[in-house]
């Protein structure tokens, strides 16, 4: 299929289709409202059906009621509508239910703004609901990886029967660029093959899905079940990508989505100046990355550790615990809409190498 450009939101509902996710709940928020817009035309064109709920907390009981049909179903929204989700979020990982949720971040805590974010790392990786779960985060750096990783978050949702969530923040929804889409991708799974969906017990006996267990033995059999599945997932799933790490490097950089992107012309930069420095960008948040960062982190080459994030410092506390203290670790952030750039991202390195600026 021949190139397309697409603003990233647009690409990411489109990706979504290509997927064979043909069913969305939604409520509008800056800055993802345009996936909402683009689906509300594109939806019927495929026989898709788009729902608008009157609120975020609704949006979260229609995908848990319809996750349990088996049939690939998400969401998109951005902060505060993901924190409205939680208890739903909840429900569907205990019920061990397949859903996509895609949270356009914006800049918080309350309201906050409408400008890009990345103020949650923690919401997202930590569980931000209640009890012992958690969500398979994936976490692209370009519109082209946003559409990769849509359509890879449908395959892992239906693979572990797990909530899967998409973050990226107000940039990558709102930045055009030329995208692809697969030809002969082909949904891994059939729900009316599994012997889990509720679509109606004509012919067979009833089944049940929930995750309230009144019987202390039974609730416990079901989080140690969950957490059978989350060291699969830690063991299998991890995912991450270097730039210009190499023998040569100095100082290796920790980022995620755009920001690594901005963090990797200051690296292109900083090299002119025969200043080498590199960067870990995990692909993967949960599960995050934790034997490869200690692996690249701790070569003998690598003298500091930089951790930067469109934040006040949420990521950099799972850098520190997979460095286990055998280098020093030093943050920079900005928050609050305001985007690091490669000139500061420089200057940090400069003064953590003890390099003086060339005038």
């Amino acid at each position: 299929m021949a190139k397309k450009l697409m603003k990233g939101n647009e690409a990411i509902g489109e990706a979504a289709i290509a997927a064979g996710a043909v069913n969305y709940f939604a409520y509008p928020i800056t800055p993802q409202s345009e996936v909402a817009e683009y689906l509300c035309w594109r939806l019927p064109e495929v026989g898709g059906v788009f729902v608008q709920a009157e609120s975020e907390v609704a949006v979260g009981n229609m995908l848990l009621g319809a996750a349990a049909t088996g049939k690939r179903i998400f969401t998109t929204s951005s902060s505060p509508g993901i924190s409205l989700m939680q208890e739903a979020l909840s429900y569907m990982a205990g019920d061990h239910l397949p859903v996509v949720i895609v949270n356009i971040m914006r800049g918080g805590p309350g309201l906050g703004g409408i400008l890009p974010a990345q103020s949650d790392y923690n919401q997202a990786v930590k569980g931000g609901g209640h009890g012992d779960y958690r969500v398979i985060v994936l976490a692209p750096s370009s519109v082209q990886e946003a559409v990769d990783l849509t359509i890879l978050a449908f395959d892992l949702a239906d693979k572990y029967l797990n909530p899967v969530m998409i973050i990226g923040d107000g940039m990558i929804g709102q930045m055009m660029e030329s995208v692809e889409f697969p030809e002969k991708y082909r949904a891994q799974n059939n729900p009316d093959d599994a012997d889990w969906t509720l679509t109606g017990a004509d012919g067979r006996e009833a089944r049940i899905t929930r995750s309230l267990f009144l019987n202390p033995e039974k609730l416990e059999d079901n989080s140690f079940l969950l957490d059978k599945k989350y060291k699969k997932i830690r063991k299998n799933e991890r995912r991450y990508e270097l730039y210009k790490m190499s023998e040569k490097t100095r100082l290796m950089i920790v980022s995620y989505g755009t920001m690594a992107r901005i963090c990797q012309t200051a690296i292109d930069e900083l090299e002119k100046e025969g200043i080498h420095v590199g960067l870990f960008r995990p692909i993967t948040l949960f599960p995050y990355p934790e034997q490869e960062i200690y692996a690249e982190g701790t070569k003998k080459n690598i003298k500091k550790i930089l951790t930067i994030e469109m934040s006040t410092g949420q990521m950099v506390e799972d850098v520190e615990r997979c460095i286990k203290g055998k280098k020093p670790i030093e943050f920079f952030g900005r928050t609050g809409g305001i985007v690091p750039t490669p000139n500061e991202v420089k200057d940090k390195v400069r003064q953590m190498l003890r390099i003086k600026k060339k005038k």
